[in-house]
């Protein structure tokens, strides 16, 4: 199959591309930056520098849509809340035009949400029916989700991903934590009570590739099965280094250095994969230790 991939050089991204190489796929990828791309991705993708001389995407037969600045990187002003959402909410609708504009569609168009699609909501148990809380991260991902599921129709289905924090060995979360837990400045952040739903990249990318494989639309917390509170996160992650994990970080000061963003450390989902195991994925990482002790520890020579 050739498949069309935005995003294709951020941390799903840049896994994800190889595993589908190896099952024989076509990967064509939209960047910005060519060059830097092909120095990220190898000489075995064809790469795209944008989607404004496509007139329809007759030659794919599917799309994932990984496009979208980093919303944890900067504070939330409303210029950045704007950047946040622009680069989110036009590459989705570009793609939505382009392949309702296609006399052979893609087959399914497979677009980036993410599990702050529910807001904040404490420690209800949250799945893909559960009602969200109306806050700044619902807002961008319903808008973001409501465009790309404008693709659907019944020679094009849409899954919609609504993704935790991925565990990654290089990128990411993890990438930011470790320098402060390598030092044994890490520990839970605020009340260390929110719960963190997490996924490993193996198990995003396998669960991407199940969505592409499988008669499947909708929405999908892309999430492990046992979300942790965010204190058990750090002492996982911790005990996965060797190294104490008690230095908390208070919320007034997290609030201090983060503004309204900081509700992203500060709160969080105890989401659960409902839809994605009752389809029949199986996931391969349960154990938050575990996962962790498999990104942080350096591969074998």
């Amino acid at each position: 199959m050739k498949i069309l991939i935005t995003g294709g050089t951020g941390l799903i991204g840049r896994f994800l591309i190889p595993r589908l190489q190896e099952l024989d796929h076509s990967i064509t990828v939209v960047t910005r930056d060519p060059a830097k791309a092909q120095q990220t991705l190898g000489d075995t993708v064809t790469l795209l520098p944008g989607l404004d001389d496509l007139t329809d995407l007759n030659d794919f037969g599917a799309v994932i849509n990984l496009a979208g600045e980093p919303i944890a990187e900067k504070r939330w002003t409303d210029e950045q809340k704007q950047r946040l959402c622009e680069s989110r909410w036009k590459i989705t609708q570009r793609l939505v035009d382009l392949i309702l504009a296609s006399a052979n569609p893609p087959e399914v168009f497979i677009s980036g949400s993410a599990v702050g699609y529910y807001g904040d909501t404490g420690d209800a148990v949250i799945t893909e029916d559960e009602t969200p809380h109306n806050e700044f991260t619902h807002e961008l991902c319903a808008r973001w989700e409501q465009i790309a599921s404008g693709a659907e129709s019944e020679r094009t289905r849409v899954c919609l991903l609504r993704t935790g924090v991925v565990i990654a060995r290089k990128g990411g979360a993890i990438a930011k934590l470790l320098p402060l837990f390598r030092v044994g400045l890490g520990g839970p952040v605020g009340t260390g009570h929110q719960y963190m739903s997490w996924i490993h990249i193996d198990d995003m990318a396998n669960g991407i590739i199940w969505l592409l494989n499988n008669d499947l639309r909708g929405p999908f917390n892309m999430v492990s099965p046992y979300p942790a509170r965010n204190e058990q996160f750090a002492h996982a992650l911790g005990h996965a280094l060797n190294r104490p994990a008690v230095m908390h970080a208070p919320a007034a000061t997290v609030r201090l250095m983060m503004g309204e963003s900081a509700v992203l450390v500060l709160g969080g989902q105890r989401a659960l994969p409902k839809r994605l195991e009752a389809s029949g994925f199986a996931f391969r990482w349960f154990d938050l230790e575990e996962a962790l002790k498999d990104v942080v520890t350096p591969p074998p020579l």
